[in-house]
């Protein structure tokens, strides 16, 4: 099979200025309800986005665990690439693909911790064995062997028991949108693309964008 030759119809919905929500983030909340309701895989799975100081970009996929009007939330190693890459430079790229639903939605702003107090109150609402793995894996580093996670989660289980704290390493972070982009594949590659663009006062400027 030539990979070249795989292609794909998109004709399940349309996206348009008139049935869309003026507010972007009332957008999103209908479409990622949508892709739950419809219990697409993973449908809190995005890909997220970020440029280190040798201005090569990364991505990863991350789970979404909240949003309002201060932005999308996830939570991490904050050592990590991407904890590391952030504190250089706190812009960031998010993306949702819900492939069953044939949808995308693009997300770019500035990033900034969440608070200690969100941090402690997500962390403790993970399961346990989630809790030990935060102590357990020194993310991005170089590791000799799957023997390091398995005695690291050994070690601090023994030493937490049932009630590790937050690792002061290991914490959340929210992206504040100031553009966002929702495509909505059409029949003959001709896309429905709308981005909203946060205005200086406080509105969102919504134009229809060449697929």
């Amino acid at each position: 099979m030539n990979i070249a030759d795989l292609r794909k119809s998109y004709e399940k919905a349309e996206l348009s200025e008139t049935a869309s929500n003026a507010d972007p983030l009332k957008q999103f909340d209908q479409w990622l309800n949508e892709a739950i309701r419809g219990e697409v895989p993973e449908p809190n799975a995005m890909t997220l986005a970020t440029v280190g100081s040798d201005l090569r970009p990364s991505t990863r996929i991350v789970l979404i665990k909240g949003y309002d009007e201060r932005g999308i939330v996830w939570y991490t190693n904050y050592q990590s690439r991407k904890g590391r890459e952030l504190a250089g430079n706190p812009f960031a790229a998010l993306q949702f693909h819900w492939v069953e639903l044939e949808r995308v939605v693009r997300i770019e702003g500035v990033v900034e911790k969440v608070s200690d107090e969100e941090s402690d109150a997500y962390f403790h609402s993970r399961p346990l064995d989630s809790r030990i793995g935060a102590w357990a894996s020194p993310q991005s580093e170089v590791i000799e062997s799957r023997t390091v996670l398995v005695t690291n989660a050994a070690k601090y289980g023994a030493q937490f028991l049932l009630k590790p704290p937050r690792p002061p390493h290991w914490g959340g972070y929210r992206l504040k949108p100031d553009n966002w982009q929702f495509w909505q594949g059409r029949k003959s590659r001709l896309h429905d693309r709308l981005r909203y663009t946060a205005q200086a006062d406080g509105a969102w400027l919504r134009e229809r964008l060449a697929p």
